[in-house]
C-alpha cells in the first residue's frame, strides 16, 4: 500500500464520523506513541527521560518543515488561542477582524484592546456572508491600521480566505495574523504570507489537546512586545541572577515555559505521520470527500453556505436548511456525528472518511422525508 492508503487506513471505525472540525479523534500512531512516552516518563532514568523531552524538538522541526519555516520562528504553546493571546496583546494600532471571527480572535483581540490603555484598537468589519475578503478588509484599511486578523477557514461557513491575496492588500508594512485551527494540515498553503500562524492539533492533525503551536516571522518578532514572557523566552538557559535580561530576539520570546513534554509527543507523532504521506496528498483526498458531500446536499436541494471553488475551503461543509435543528437530529439518529450551531449543520469530512460514511449521509436525507430541509 502506497503511504497515503496506509494514513487513510489508520482511520477505521470512523463509520458516520463528519465532525472533524470539532474533534479528531487520536490517531493510531499518537496513541502509540502516547502509551511509550507515559511508560518512559513513569520511570525513574533521566536518560530516558530525556529521549521523551527530546520529542519537543522533533515537533517544532515537523511544524517548522510543514509551514516552510525556520525551526527558530517555531514556539509550541497550549492552544491556538493561548499564541493568538501572545500575538494580539502585543500590538497597538488598529487591527482589522470579523466580528463573527471564532472567539480565539475576537475575545482575545477584545480583551486585549481593553487592556490597553487606549493603545490597541479593534476595527470590526462585519461582511454579508461573513467572509473576510480583501474587499471587505480594503474598505476599513487606513494608515492607523497595524494588522489583520483573521480564521484561515471559517468555523460557520468553512470559507478559506486568501492569505496571498491579503498579503497583497495590506503591504509588507501591517501584520497578517492567522488562525490556522481549520485548515493546517488538510490544505496545501503557502504560509509565507502569514507573519503569525496559531494552530491546535486536537482537530485535524489528530494529536489531542495542549498540541498548540505558532509560528512568528521576524517581522512579527520585531513589532510585537513579548507581554507574556516567561523564563524560556529569553537567551540564556535556565534561572538567572542579577538585571532580568531582556526577551529572545526568535519566537521562543513568546513562551512562558517548558512545553508539555507528552503533549509534544503526540504532535510530533501526528505530524511525521502527515509528513510521510504529504500534505498535497491529504489535501486533495479531503477536497474529494468534500465533493461529494456538496453533491448530496445539491441532490438533496439543500444549500451549502461553503464556497464550490475548492482554493476557497478546507474540510468544512456548512448546511443551511430551512430547518437545521431537525437536519441534525434525523442525521444523528441515523449515527452521524455533525455539529448544529446558528441555524447550520456543520459537516466535516477529512482524507479518512470513508464510502460508507457519504452513503449514510445520502441515506439519511433520503430517509428522512428531506422536504423539511429544502431551502425555498
Amino acid at each position: 500500500m502506497s503511504a497515503l492508503d496506509d494514513y487513510v487506513a489508520s482511520f477505521a471505525g470512523e463509520t458516520g464520523y463528519l465532525n472533524w472540525a470539532a474533534f479528531g479523534p487520536l490517531a493510531p500512531a499518537v496513541r502509540s506513541a502516547m502509551h511509550d512516552a507515559v511508560e518512559v516518563m513513569g520511570g525513574y532514568s533521566p536518560r530516558e527521560h530525556a529521549s521523551v523531552t527530546a520529542r519537543t524538538g522533533r515537533a517544532v522541526a515537523g511544524i517548522a518543515e510543514m509551514l516552510g519555516a525556520k525551526r527558530s520562528e517555531v514556539v509550541l504553546r497550549p492552544s491556538s488561542t493561548d499564541a493568538l493571546q501572545h500575538a494580539l496583546y502585543g500590538l497597538s494600532g488598529a487591527v482589522i477582524a470579523g466580528s463573527g471571527e471564532f472567539p480565539s480572535i475576537s475575545l482575545t483581540l477584545q480583551r486585549a484592546a481593553d487592556a490597553s490603555a487606549g493603545a490597541l484598537e479593534p476595527r470590526w468589519i462585519d461582511p454579508a456572508d461573513g467572509r473576510v475578503t480583501t474587499d471587505a478588509v480594503a474598505a476599513a484599511l487606513d494608515d492607523d491600521v497595524a494588522a489583520v486578523a483573521v480564521s484561515h477557514v471559517d468555523y460557520r461557513t468553512g470559507y478559506r480566505a486568501d492569505l496571498t491575496a491579503l498579503r497583497e492588500l495590506i503591504g509588507p508594512d501591517r501584520l497578517l495574523i492567522v488562525d490556522a485551527v481549520q485548515s493546517f494540515g488538510v490544505v496545501d498553503e503557502d504560509w509565507s504570507a502569514a507573519d503569525v500562524v496559531a494552530g491546535h492539533g486536537y482537530k485535524w492533525l489528530r494529536s489531542g489537546r495542549g498540541t498548540g503551536f505558532a509560528r512568528f516571522s521576524d517581522r512579527a518578532v520585531e513589532r510585537l512586545r513579548p507581554v507574556l514572557s516567561g523564563i524560556t523566552g529569553i537567551d540564556a538557559d535556565g534561572p538567572f541572577s542579577g538585571a532580568v535580561p531582556p526577551p529572545a530576539s526568535a519566537a521562543r520570546a513568546f513562551s512562558a515555559s517548558v512545553p508539555d513534554h507528552l503533549a509534544a509527543v503526540r504532535l510530533a507523532a501526528a505530524l511525521d505521520e502527515m509528513r510521510g504521506v504529504g500534505v498535497a496528498a491529504i489535501a486533495t483526498t479531503v477536497q474529494r470527500n468534500v465533493d461529494e458531500i456538496l453533491t448530496i446536499a445539491e441532490r438533496h436541494g439543500i444549500r451549502s453556505a461553503t464556497p464550490a471553488d475548492p482554493a476557497r475551503r478546507a474540510g468544512i461543509v456548512s448546511l443551511v436548511p430551512d430547518d437545521a435543528e431537525g437536519l441534525g437530529r434525523a442525521l444523528g439518529d441515523a449515527g452521524l456525528a455533525v455539529t448544529v450551531r446558528g441555524g447550520a449543520v456543520r459537516v466535516a469530512a477529512h482524507a479518512g472518511t470513508g464510502a460508507e460514511t457519504l452513503r449514510m449521509l445520502d441515506d439519511a436525507l433520503t430517509a428522512s422525508g428531506n422536504r423539511t430541509f429544502i431551502t425555498s
